[in-house]
């Protein structure tokens, strides 16, 4: 079995609840504020942690009163934080308003942008492993960290978010590309929307594929997900709940898709298993605290 190795942000999400957005320069009521484990880096890993694949996280934390609230809950869900540095600044720390089941987010990355290449240099990855990344840290790093797990024979999973314009290089680095519609549009320099049809979407991938043997992967949020590994294209359809808070739904996907891999599950299989485990996320308030265990989500796969 693989392991998971994680590069990437860790945040504090501090969440306000209100029954609406405010327009600009308006002021609302809010409803209750909340604190939660976050960042994509640290969602993603405490996702592949739960589902009981060994997993390491890769990142920087300030030194400060988060930084210390966040390293105490990430050890307490298995992750190995041995590559966990601190940073003589701020945690990174998440604004986030939830109304109406929608959020609105402002990221101040703090710590997370001083995760250099030196962090991700003497990480022990293998053949086997997943490394994974996004967008909340310096994608020089990110290149680094690749170009060590290519090296090694481990595949490379990228989840391009917060969507940002990458070299050529970079995105050839990458086995496995995870991304919703809107990021895949921006890739690729093409306006979509969650309207648009399947073969539409999966022509714009098409274009955007930087290796005939690179997989991407575009999650539609209710309609599922559509894939187009190598030459050969499939959808797995969504599953219909009622969302209560959607912030870290696709963090959770992606940890769930890495933990599979690692774990030597074929790529459809990964992909219905890591659909369902977002689908159980969406339920729940928050996003760390509300990835699912691996008995959950056989749970929600068994009932249909």
């Amino acid at each position: 079995m693989g392991r998971v190795f994680i590069a990437g942000s860790i945040n504090m999400d501090v969440v306000a609840t209100a029954d609406r957005h405010p327009k600009v320069g308006e002021t609302v009521a809010g409803r209750q504020v909340l604190y939660f484990p976050g960042g994509k880096g640290a969602n993603q890993a405490v996702a592949a942690s739960r589902l009981g694949t060994k997993t390491t996280l890769i990142g920087r934390l300030g030194k400060d009163s988060f930084g210390a609230e966040l390293r105490t809950f990430l050890g307490a869900q298995g992750i190995d934080l041995g590559s966990v540095r601190d940073a003589d600044t701020h945690s990174g720390t998440a604004i986030i308003t939830v109304a109406a089941s929608d959020n609105t987010i402002v990221v101040i990355p703090g710590s997370n942008a001083l995760v250099s290449t030196d962090d991700v240099a003497d990480v022990p990855l293998a053949k086997g492993d997943v490394a994974v990344s996004q967008f909340e840290i310096p994608l020089p790093t990110i290149a680094v960290f690749f170009q060590r797990a290519r090296s090694a024979g481990a595949t490379t999973l990228l989840n391009p978010a917060p969507a940002q314009k990458m070299s050529a290089e970079l995105l050839a680095l990458v086995d496995i590309l995870v991304l919703n519609e809107t990021e895949l549009g921006f890739l690729a320099g093409v306006e979509l929307s969650d309207g648009d049809e399947a073969a539409t979407i999966i022509d714009v991938a098409r274009q955007l594929q930087a290796r005939e043997d690179q997989t991407i992967c575009v999650t539609l949020g209710k309609r599922g997900v559509l894939a187009l590994a190598g030459r050969e294209e499939f959808a797995v359809p969504g599953r219909a709940v009622k969302a209560v808070d959607t912030t870290g739904a696709g963090d959770c996907f992606v940890g769930a898709l890495a933990a599979q891999l690692a774990e030597g599950v074929p790529l459809r299989t990964a992909l219905a298993f890591a659909n369902a485990a977002a689908s159980i996320s969406v339920q729940r308030m928050g996003a760390g605290p509300s990835m699912p265990t691996a008995a959950e989500v056989a749970a929600v796969i068994k009932a249909g």
